[in-house]
């Protein structure tokens, strides 16, 4: 990840693998960003809190729905959270909360990242987590997608505040 500047804010997205939510959110995120102009103001990344799939690319039923959708997924490598993150991004936006309790048991007291539910940016309070899609049927991956468009645009929206 590039060094990050006063001008810039950074957002980590997480889940559980790093196969399929936190992938899809940083892939849709990321062309939101550069729709508008603001990759060098927003750096973007995602990992998830388990080990299981380290190295492995996003899992190709996420990859497809993206690509439906016009998103890139090929340049994406599963990774997992580190202490080291905290200290790199401002926002580490959890899919559940399962992920956010992990995250938070591992935040160092030093750290200055906003830690949160992704869909807390979501305006449809009816809905917090992003559902894993993982043992379910290809819709779930388009029911994902669709919360986490709703969800990247409020964020984007509150991030442009203070561009």
């Amino acid at each position: 990840m590039p060094a990050k500047n006063n001008n810039q804010h950074s957002v980590l997205f997480v889940c559980l693998g790093n196969i399929c939510r936190s992938p899809s959110a940083e892939a849709v995120f990321r062309s939101q960003v550069e729709k508008e102009g603001l990759e060098n103001n927003i750096i973007i990344d995602s990992c998830g809190t388990a080990s299981y799939h380290i190295g492995e690319h996003p899992d190709e039923r996420s990859v497809v729905a993206a690509q439906k959708r016009g998103y890139n997924m090929a340049k994406l490598v599963a990774r997992q959270l580190d202490a080291s993150d905290f200290l790199k991004f401002d926002y580490i936006l959890a899919m559940d909360e399962e992920n956010l309790n992990r995250i938070n048991e591992i935040k160092p007291v030093n750290s200055k990242s906003t830690t949160g539910l992704f869909l807390d940016f979501h305006p449809d309070k009816n809905v917090s987590e992003v559902p894993d899609p993982y043992y379910g049927g290809a819709q779930g991956f388009g029911h994902v997608l669709d919360l986490i468009e709703t969800a990247s645009e409020h964020l984007l929206l509150h991030l442009k505040k203070s561009i």
